[in-house]
């Protein structure tokens, strides 16, 4: 009898274990998708819904992220640059206040009045919170229901409609983009080797290889599913890392090492967050090509998260 009351215990704690034991959803975006193909998210979006995430993170520079803001700010991007000098600006002219913010975003979606709505963007544009500047000022435009039609881009089509429809007030960012300069430099180099030596020519044969095979499953609506297929995600990777090259010259070397340092400083933001999170089911919404190398280096460093990819 005493055996089976400790088997019976051992059972209940081992369920209790699993329980509480947290994990993470990698899901792979195309980012913006042409207008043939614009309700390619909507596949996504069902998948995220059925998955039921207590917490959304974006591939968006981190607020506290001094670093990649220094880059951002005379960057690549017309949108982080603007933001950039948003924030700037309110940070003199703005009276922001904690606890005000706080206590809007206890309100339901629904009962912000355009005020409100506005005090919430320009406090996160204060606090140089960009995911959340950018998801607040979509329900200012489109309303809690989102979009009719799609935006063809993960945050309206995918992040923002999974926010509304499971009432999650924060997204959580993740990006760094620390060494995005030296990269986008390495990768231009590489490719002038890559010119004399050949390895430019695997690179078109690699990229004619993902975009065939991608064709049919466009046509039938599934873009998505297979964008998120393992070997699909590995040729994005190899493509991103450049570790298709035969030649591994310096400057290619280089361009996988920043590469690799990027996923890697990625993964951290997200491990760290959730270890510090009551969040259990947690969904990371970020570029295919990053996928594998976030799943190596959530894996090595984070062994006690379980982490899973959409097609697994």
């Amino acid at each position: 009898m005493q055996n089976l009351m400790l088997a019976f215990f051992v059972v209940l704690f081992t369920q209790f274990l699993l329980g509480q034991e947290k994990e993470v959803l990698l899901i792979g975006t195309m980012h913006t998708v042409p207008k043939i193909v614009k309700n390619s998210y909507k596949p996504l979006l069902k998948k995220a819904l059925k998955y039921k995430p207590e917490a959304i993170y974006v591939e968006s520079p981190r607020a506290k992220d001094s670093i990649s803001w220094e880059y951002l700010k005379n960057g690549w991007s017309k949108s982080y640059k603007e933001f950039y000098f948003l924030s700037d600006s309110l940070r003199h002219n703005f009276f922001f206040h904690k606890g005000k913010l706080n206590t809007l975003l206890q309100n339901d979606f629904e009962n912000l009045s355009a005020k409100q709505l506005d005090t919430i963007i320009y406090s996160f544009a204060y606090l140089r919170n960009h995911a959340n500047y950018r998801f607040y000022r979509y329900i200012k435009k489109y309303g809690v229901k989102g979009a009719k039609k799609p935006t063809r881009h993960e945050d309206g089509d995918l992040t923002a409609k999974l926010a509304l429809q499971l009432n999650i007030k924060r997204l959580k960012s993740m990006d760094d983009q620390q060494t995005n300069e030296e990269y986008h430099l390495a990768w231009k180099k590489c490719a002038r080797d890559g010119s004399k030596n050949g390895d430019n020519k695997k690179n078109q044969k690699l990229n004619k290889k993902h975009d065939n095979r991608a064709i049919i499953p466009a046509l039938f609506g599934r873009l998505a599913k297979y964008v998120n297929k393992r070997k699909s995600l590995e040729r994005l990777h190899k493509l991103a890392a450049f570790t298709y090259v035969k030649n591994k010259t310096k400057n290619c070397s280089l361009a996988t090492e920043y590469w690799n340092q990027r996923n890697r400083r990625m993964a951290k933001n997200i491990g760290n967050q959730i270890e510090k999170s009551n969040a259990h089911k947690n969904i990371v919404i970020v570029g295919a090509a990053h996928i594998i190398g976030l799943e190596k280096a959530l894996k090595q460093h984070f062994p006690h998260i379980k982490v899973k990819l959409l097609t697994d």
